[in-house]
């Protein structure tokens, strides 16, 4: 068990909780304890975080946002680092729009429009944080992070700070190279160019709509399940394989959107586990494709 007092001598003002419950911050209210939960609300507290699990050899986890994640039932052992209390948004004069990695996309695209700035418009609607939708090059509606990444700050697991230009970032298809690396995005500045505003909030307003008539906003979930195979939809080959509405425990392929699980009744992890193998080995019986999570568990 990690001693709280020596963790609190390194941090300054962000909020440690012991064996608090992960499924309070999880997107499909699922998941165990954490030995340790740190709200962090500043880079320097986020550094000597890192830097004390290294020295001390403690396991440390990044859980942004807690967004298209699904959290082991018997929670994560050592640090949790939840990044939802660092944010804060500025803009050059050239521009460049800069947001530390807690930033929810949200508040980027309300920032955006108060500011009217276009190029993150198809971002609205994408839960969870920027830290988040940067690791793995989050997208929608035609956008992708990696067109509008100028570059990127992060910590390696010592806590020395590196800078990764777009082009070092090595985005692709749910990609970026922080998944190899394991480093820990802290900051992000993006380009962007002045617009019409009403024209911004009319095409925010747009894809907003598009996402509540399409997708299952009325459930806890923790986004698409899985990635899309190439030439195919996920969710198209999963509703094929007439699993739609399909149960496991709480958690259900969605009847709305086949490529979403939520959570409909006190759902668990190990649901969602089950869930996510059962319809994996139907899909690939009926069609012969093999379906790839895009949800990352931790705690396994």
């Amino acid at each position: 068990m990690i001693k709280v007092k020596k963790l609190s001598d390194v941090v300054v003002s962000s909020e440690i909780l012991k064996q608090e419950p992960l499924k309070k911050y999880s997107f499909t209210k699922t998941g165990g304890q954490a030995d340790i939960l740190v709200k962090v609300n500043n880079e320097i507290d986020l550094q000597n975080i890192i830097k004390y699990s290294s020295e001390n050899k403690v396991d440390l986890t990044i859980l942004g946002n807690g967004s298209n994640v699904l959290i082991s039932d018997n929670g994560i052992r050592g640090i949790v680092v939840i990044t939802s209390d660092m944010k804060k948004i500025e803009l050059s004069s050239d521009n460049i729009l800069s947001c530390y990695a807690g930033t929810t996309l949200k508040e980027l695209t309300d920032f955006c429009i108060e500011n009217s700035l276009t190029n993150l418009e198809f971002s609205c609607g994408i839960p969870g944080s920027v830290g988040g939708a940067i690791f793995m090059n989050a997208g929608a509606y035609g956008g992708e992070m990696k067109e509008v990444v100028q570059k990127v700050e992060v910590f390696d697991m010592k806590g020395n700070k590196k800078v990764y230009s777009v082009d070092e970032m090595d985005f692709g298809y749910r990609h970026s190279i922080i998944q190899e690396t394991g480093e820990i995005i802290s900051k992000v500045y993006f380009k962007m160019k002045k617009s019409n505003k009403e024209e911004i909030i009319t095409r925010v307003n747009e894809l907003n709509k598009m996402r509540e008539a399409k997708q299952p906003l009325e459930y806890p979930s923790c986004g698409s399940v899985f990635k899309r195979p190439e030439g195919y939809f996920a969710g198209k080959l999963i509703q094929d394989a007439g699993l739609q509405g399909l149960s496991v425990g709480g958690a259900q392929v969605s009847k709305k959107h086949a490529g979403f699980m939520v959570n409909v009744n006190n759902a668990t992890c190990e649901d969602y586990k089950n869930l996510i193998k059962k319809v994996q080995e139907e899909v690939l019986k009926h069609s012969g494709v093999s379906l790839e999570c895009e949800v990352k568990i931790l705690g396994e």
